[in-house]
């Protein structure tokens, strides 16, 4: 097993998908160096940003289009809830499921169309979180800078209890890490944890290794220029810059380290107001994505205070991605030929379905007669249902029936007759 395996992400879906998204990372990182002598982590990120949403941009406009053809599709599928809406029996039931599929299959589009392109959307971000979250474990570039340090620090007599210090003094959390283990593991370990400690860190670094300050120096002055953007550390969290640099009086580091949420959260803002909205207010769907259009953006500008700045870059370059590629769908939307959309719909699904050996007409007939058959039967059950309450409502008259009345000499005659035949 190579050593940019070990520190990685070991699950088993996501793990995968993390070392692929890596691999693509590390070939960006190295073409930059190559073509313009650029080595920086922030800005892999965003370049790897801007690829992985132009990947996902067919996907993201074919959601757009079944959005839109939902809209349009809405007020004959509230019809069909509103006819069956008091009706809780077996047979109406299906037969409101049977009637909202023909509009479906009217439309040409599948119930479960929005799903399919989250489904396959959510394990590509999940996957970048880790990616961005211990860059050295994928890209191995980066990993190679601080080979030489680690060698010094791990030969260094009681080196466990000084990075045990330092994690701790620096508040380096979210790492399961073992100082006891060796070889290719241990190294990972360490550098796991140097690439997690902020610019005050390398500092105290250099007061418990002494004999490294050239090591130090030398790899220091290489992540200052691959591991930082804006003047921040990538590694570093807002919150942490801006409350060292505060201390200090170095307000411009302040103002830099604050800008990161704001960014996010403005630009998720924008994002979201750049999607199409539903029309109908009383949509119990509608009024959830309102909600979850404020909610959002809040929580990437609260996360971002915690998180390392290279994910609130991500976040943020995500957005703007989004942003751009939502004013173009946009305009692509508006222009769209509904009515021939659903045509091109209708075709691709009579194609699926003769591929298969089923014919679209005949479906449509079959169901428009399994539809009529379901109604009758619940008409039936209906009608049978008030005959019998009928029935009840006559035998209790009956039962009450005024003393001296033809329905009283009625029931005295049953009686007897009743009588008679058990004799």
């Amino acid at each position: 097993m190579s050593n940019i395996e070990l520190t990685a992400y070991s699950g088993a879906i996501l793990g995968p998908i993390a070392k692929f998204l890596g691999w693509i990372m590390n070939g960006i990182y190295v073409l930059m160096y190559n073509l313009f002598g650029i080595e920086n982590i922030g800005l892999s990120i965003i370049l790897l940003t801007i690829l992985i949403y132009m990947c996902l941009l067919p996907l993201t406009i074919k959601q757009q289009k079944f959005s839109k053809l939902s809209q349009k599709m809405q007020p004959e599928i509230q019809e069909i809830q509103n006819k069956y809406k008091n009706k809780k029996d077996q047979a109406s039931i299906a037969a409101m499921n049977q009637e909202t599929q023909l509009v479906y299959q009217k439309y040409g589009v599948s119930p479960a169309g929005s799903c399919v392109q989250l489904l396959i959307q959510m394990p590509i971000l999940l996957a970048l979180y880790r990616v961005f979250y211990n860059v050295p474990a994928y890209v191995k570039s980066v990993k190679l800078v601080f080979s030489d340090l680690v060698s010094g620090i791990t030969a260094t007599s009681g080196f466990q209890d000084k990075m045990q210090e330092l994690m701790d003094n620096f508040n380096v959390r979210g790492l399961n890490v073992n100082f006891d283990a060796s070889g290719d593991t241990l190294n990972n370990y360490v550098i796991d944890v140097l690439y997690k400690l902020p610019s005050t860190g390398w500092e105290k670094l250099q007061d418990y290794f002494p004999n490294l300050t050239d090591s130090i120096s030398k790899t220091l002055d290489h992540i200052q220029h691959s591991n930082y953007i804006m003047m921040l550390n990538i590694s570093d969290t807002p919150w942490s810059i801006m409350t060292t640099n505060f201390k200090a009086h170095d307000y411009l580091f302040v103002f830099l380290a604050l800008m990161i949420p704001v960014l996010s959260y403005v630009t998720q803002v924008i994002n979201t107001k750049m999607m199409p909205q539903s029309t109908n207010n009383n949509d119990q769907m509608a009024q959830q994505m309102k909600t979850m259009n404020i909610m959002m953006p809040l929580f990437s500008f609260f996360i971002c205070f915690t998180v390392p700045v290279g994910l609130g870059i991500y976040w943020i370059a995500g957005a703007v991605c989004r942003a751009v590629q939502q004013f173009f769908i946009n305009k692509h939307i508006e222009n769209l030929d509904l009515d021939d959309l659903v045509r091109k719909n209708q075709e691709k699904l009579k194609k699926k379905q003769e591929k298969l050996g089923i014919y679209g007409e005949q479906i449509r007939e079959a169901a428009q007669i399994k539809t009529r058959t379901i109604e009758s039967k619940a008409k039936v059950n209906e009608t049978s249902a008030e005959r019998e309450l009928q029935l009840e409502k006559a035998n209790e008259k009956k039962t009450n029936a005024k003393k001296g009345s033809m329905a009283a000499k009625a029931n005295m005659v049953r009686e007897f007759n009743e009588r008679n035949s058990r004799k």
